[in-house]
């Protein structure tokens, strides 16, 4: 019978995933007035989208589900343009909002970006989440216990060289 195995979630490409989500929903919701991320841009909203796309595609491919040909810096770079799409359609808006109030898509749009960004940042520390699934049998069973280790040498006896473990 095998054993289960460990799953490593890679941190990094997880918290830029939830960015890349926040992203996609925030285009659905109010960025203007009545006006929706999709409704306001003309071009923007659609790159908006291929970015998170390509970020939920960089989770993917850590998780061993999807090959892809991204090199090492594109979840950064993809991060940083984001941002800087969003932060730009706060300071200016598009023209059909002219002279409409910010609402809450475009600051749910901004987290969602600072979010692909930090994950993107949090991946090149290549931390992970260790997921090991659950034994069948007894919910309550546990390991053997293991013997405890040997007591360490009386202070009066130096290691020597004859103690060293050979190559």
């Amino acid at each position: 019978m095998n054993a289960p195995r460990e799953t490593q979630i890679p941190i990094g490409p997880l918290v830029a995933a939830v960015g890349a989500v926040l992203l996609i929903v925030s285009l659905g919701l109010d960025w203007y007035g009545p006006f929706s991320g999709f409704n306001s841009f003309e071009f923007l909203d659609l790159l908006l989208v291929v970015l998170a796309l390509v970020t939920l595609a960089v989770l993917a491919a850590e998780l061993g589900l999807l090959r892809t040909p991204l090199r090492e810096g594109t979840p950064l770079v993809i991060g940083v343009v984001a941002l800087l799409v969003v932060l730009s359609q706060l300071v200016n808006h598009p023209p059909t909002a002219v002279g409409r109030d910010v609402e809450s898509g475009l600051w749910l749009g901004l987290a969602g970006a600072a979010l692909m960004l930090a994950g993107a940042i949090l991946s090149t520390a290549r931390l992970a989440i260790a997921v090991e699934p659950r034994r069948s049998g007894s919910a309550t069973a546990r390991p053997a216990a293991q013997p405890p280790p040997a007591p360490p040498p009386p202070a009066d006896q130096a290691p020597t060289v004859a103690d060293e473990p050979r190559p």
